[in-house]
């Protein structure tokens, strides 16, 4: 089974519309945890400034210890591949865990993925599936990929194709192609009437934005 990790690198912030490197300088030094967050981008992609993972995470600390949740998650991306610091899952896990807390999607997503391979906690397939169902409600689509995977094996959850189906056709709409693939290989499995009732779920969870999936 396949698993992905995801790092939200994007310049976000309601107080700069650009990459200013002293005007965002300015404010992360005043304690600005967006500032700080986007300084953190910044370095990461070298934008405006050097490329300097060690950086980035220097100024991600400051924004996630104010509790910047994407700050949080983007710290545990580094931690998890040990890009600017040494690599410490345990670390990726608890800054993970922090943004998942406040409803961060892609760290939501990720510590799904550390509890489906066991990577700074005891591999835990039920848990798993507890945090990729949170972000999948959201709209993220690799976490309805992989809720779908953890329905059509069984893992964490009893083995469903209906369910399986459902996900997989929320995360195809969204462009996922792995989904649309595993559509293919899901329907000859499936009996006519599974395929009926896995339509109808699909549409009435798309039609309700993701809350009406069961």
């Amino acid at each position: 089974m396949r698993y992905f990790l995801l790092l939200a690198a994007l310049i976000t912030s309601t107080a700069f519309a650009a990459p200013d490197y002293e005007g965002i300088m300015a404010w992360a030094e005043q304690g600005d945890a967006n500032a700080q967050y986007n300084l953190g981008i910044m370095y990461r992609l070298g934008e405006g400034v050097p490329e300097n993972d060690a950086e980035a995470v220097k100024w991600y600390r400051k924004a996630a210890d104010q509790g910047h949740a994407k700050a949080q998650s983007n710290l545990g991306v580094m931690y998890d591949g040990g890009e600017g610091v040494p690599e410490n899952d345990a670390e990726a896990v608890k800054w993970y865990r922090k943004a998942a807390d406040q409803g961060h999607t892609d760290a939501q997503y990720n510590l799904g993925v550390m509890y489906a391979n066991g990577k700074g906690v005891p591999e835990n397939d039920a848990e798993a599936v507890k945090w990729f169902r949170k972000a999948a409600d959201q709209g993220h689509a690799k976490a309805q990929l992989n809720l779908g995977f953890m329905y059509a094996n069984g893992e964490g959850v009893p083995e469903n194709f209906v369910h399986a189906y459902v996900w997989w056709s929320m995360a195809k709409t969204q462009g996922d192609e792995d989904a649309k693939g595993n559509l293919e290989i899901l329907k000859p499995l499936m009996t006519k009437q599974q395929i009926a009732q896995g339509q109808a779920l699909a549409t009435k969870c798309y039609e309700s934005d993701y809350k009406d999936c069961d």
